[in-house]
Order: C-alpha cells, then structure tokens, then sequence
C-alpha cells in the first residue's frame, strides 16, 4: 500500500475518533497540554503501525494505543498523581435554560464529580471515562485494557461503588 492510500485510510478510520481519544489522555494525565501530548504521541505510534491495523473497530483500537502511551508516558515522567483541574464539563447541558442559582448549584456539582472522578484509582477512573462518558461497550473496554470481559464488569462496578462512596463523603463535608 502507498503512502497516500495509507494515509487516506489512517484519516478515515482514526480521525473521528480523536476526540475520544483527547478525553481519556485528559482523564489519565490530569493534565490538558500532556493530553494533546498523548493523543499526538498516540497518532504517530498509530499511524507507524496503522498497517497491522485490519478495520476491526477503530476506536477501540485508538483508545488501546492511547492508553499504552499515557501509562507509558506516566510510568517514565511522574509517578505521583497531577492534581491540575481542567474546566471542561463531562455532559453538555444548555446553560441558557438554567437560572443563576441553578447554574451555581451545576456548576459545584460539577466540580465535585470531577474531583470525585480524579480521587479514583486510574484502573477504576479508565473504566468509567470509557463506558460512561465515552460509551463503549463492555466488550470494547476488554479490548482497550486487555482484560476479560468479566473483569470490566467487575471492576466498572466497583468503580461506580466507590465513586458513590467519594461523592456522599464530599456531600457531608459540604456545608
């Protein structure tokens, strides 16, 4: 295969799903410059190696190298958690058809998710930045992180149980 032709493939199968790729790197790194970082890294590691590629599922198969590359990223340049905030919100909702109070009380919702979200374990927040916010199914997710399918499930509940557990703990010190 050409160049050209491999390039106008690569294009068609990863480019839609860059933004994907964008938010679990932003999720994993804690940080929004080291997520372009990622996802750049990630691309070029895709695009050398696009040709093992066969059409599978191209978004799962981005998300893997995505991930590989941030924990590898991770594991040579910081050990310890970034704990740099990044203002994005999870779910877009219209802001205009919300009062003030209520964009206020959002707004702190938001943060608390968030703040939530970054207090779990990175094998628990991956699992939940997958299925939830990015909706992949289970099966995609066992791809992403190699693992059984019955570990995806497993630990997707245990991350949403100690998700529950962070958040009523940040309700009770709320005042």
């Amino acid at each position: 295969m050409g160049g050209k032709e491999k390039l106008e493939r690569f294009e068609k199968a990863i480019l839609p799903h860059l933004d994907a790729a964008y938010n679990l790197a932003r999720w994993l790194t804690r940080n929004e410059h080291d997520a372009q970082d990622m996802v750049q890294e990630a691309s070029l590691r895709a695009f050398k190696f696009f040709d093992g590629f066969h059409g599978v599922d191209a978004r799962a198969w981005l998300l893997t190298t995505v991930r590989n590359t941030c924990y590898t990223w991770l594991a040579q340049n910081r050990r310890s958690q970034l704990t740099t905030p990044f203002d994005e919100e999870i779910h877009g909702v219209e802001e205009d058809a919300l009062s003030p109070s209520a964009l206020a009380l959002k707004s702190s919702d938001m943060e608390m998710l968030k703040k939530s979200l970054e207090e779990l374990p990175d094998e628990f927040r991956e699992v939940i930045v997958l299925r939830d916010l990015e909706e992949l199914s289970y099966k995609q997710i066992a791809e992403v992180i190699n693992a059984p399918l019955g570990t995806v499930m497993s630990r997707l509940a245990r991350a949403r149980g100690r998700l529950k557990q962070i958040l009523c703990s940040h309700l009770k010190e709320k005042p």
